[in-house]
């Protein structure tokens, strides 16, 4: 498996490849032209086609420090459906540089013509029952297993992951409005984070308060904020809204939230590895239920659980997951995301809920149920993995 940190990404929503990689190729293109007057992008294939729903128009504009116009060509046939072409313009508009990039996925670009290093394997096992024995032969917990094959420097990068997931609630829980794209969808996080009331009921104060947890960070994501991809964009509501209920709840320190960072990384590199974490390929199962999986883990960690029962609570928040589509309405992440993103918040404290008691009983590994997962997304119909051409991005302009 990769490093951790080439899962846990910091960048902005709302899509890891159509806003964190053309970020990131808008960041180093300029930098290597520093000559330039003004800059062009022109998009091709998904980027061009859900582009303007993701806003990656938006976030090359906001990346450029000098003007940049920016194109869509949905029709021309590029190599790889994420493509764009970047161009360095004089004061004459004639082309000092020209580069064609391919954003391939998890914030991850590649250039046209130029060398591409992939990122060295760091971890030696790509299996739950792999790591599983390994921490059970060698005595160390899932913390001690990162730092490991990570490095000692992986506890200072999940401080710094932790704190960009902190951030982005805060400024979730104190914003307002109606998020752009055209559906009129209102920010809700704020209004379920000042709804919360200490004199409610326990299940009632947990609903409320992790609930506006995950809407706010999905609704920095869907406004273009910055997030930390958990494992994705869509998806980046879940993890950090359950860990910041946790560490209110039960006063965890940081150094604990980091423990639970690390067992929930591996949860969703297995993933990664394993199966998909992209929607375009697998639905919704692959980016929520991934992310609920890694929340499921994270939490049972925090709480002191044993190995199997890690894996127990992951398992139940995947297999409960299965078969979940990827049909945001406009292409925008809003509907039904961010409202996705709490109901599996929630799941993932169940499922810890139900491994704590049920883990002796449990028939289906975690290894098992992420192939399934990625069987079930091959069968799923194109138009329920992020093509907006079916479910409620077809049905609620029908109806309408």
């Amino acid at each position: 498996m990769k490093s951790l940190k080439e899962l846990y990404k910091i960048g902005r929503g709302p899509s890891s490849s159509h806003t964190i990689g053309p970020e990131k190729a808008a960041v180093l293109f300029e930098s290597k032209t520093p000559s330039a007057i003004t800059y062009k992008a022109v998009l091709f294939g998904s980027l061009a086609q859900t582009g303007k729903g993701h806003g990656t128009d938006t976030v090359i504009k906001k990346t450029f420090t000098k003007p940049v116009e920016v194109l869509f060509d949905p029709t021309t046939p590029t190599p790889h459906p994420n493509t764009l072409d970047l161009y360095a313009l004089d004061e004459k508009c004639e082309i000092l540089d020209k580069w064609r990039v391919f954003s391939v996925g998890g914030g991850a670009i590649r250039i046209e013509g130029m060398p591409f290093a992939e990122p060295e394997e760091a971890y030696p096992h790509n299996s739950w029952t792999e790591i599983r024995d390994f921490c059970k032969q060698n005595g160390i917990g899932l913390l001690d297993y990162a730092k490991r094959f990570d490095g000692d420097g992986i506890t200072e990068y999940f401080a710094r992951i932790w704190e960009q997931m902190q951030v982005a609630i805060s400024e979730g829980i104190s914003a307002s409005g109606i998020l752009p794209g055209g559906l009129n969808t209102e920010r809700k996080a704020k209004m379920l984070y000042d709804s919360y009331r200490a004199d409610e009921q326990p299940e009632k104060q947990e609903n409320r308060l992790v609930c506006a947890y995950a809407f706010a960070v999905a609704e920095q994501n869907a406004d273009g904020g910055v997030v930390v991809t958990a494992p994705t964009c869509g998806a980046c509501g879940i993890l950090p809204a359950v860990l910041k209920y946790e560490q209110q709840k039960h006063g965890f320190s940081d150094s604990d939230v980091y423990g639970a960072l690390a067992t929930a990384g591996i949860i969703g590199n297995l993933v990664k590895t394993n199966a998909s974490i992209s929607g375009a390929e697998c639905g919704c199962q692959a980016e929520c239920g991934t992310a609920c999986s890694m929340a499921a883990a994270a939490v049972a960690q925090l709480n002191g659980l044993n190995l199997e029962q890690i894996e127990y609570a992951a398992e139940i928040a995947m297999e409960h997951s299965l078969g979940l589509t990827c049909d945001p309405i406009n292409g925008l992440v809003q509907i039904p995301c961010i409202e996705r993103n709490a109901v599996a918040a929630m799941r993932a404290l169940n499922a810890v809920e139900l491994a704590t008691f049920l883990t002796p009983s449990h028939k289906i590994s975690f290894d098992t149920v992420v192939d399934t997962m990625y069987q079930t997304g091959k069968d799923l119909g194109c138009q329920y993995r992020e093509t907006s051409e079916g479910g409620l991005a077809k049905t609620y302009f029908n109806k309408k």
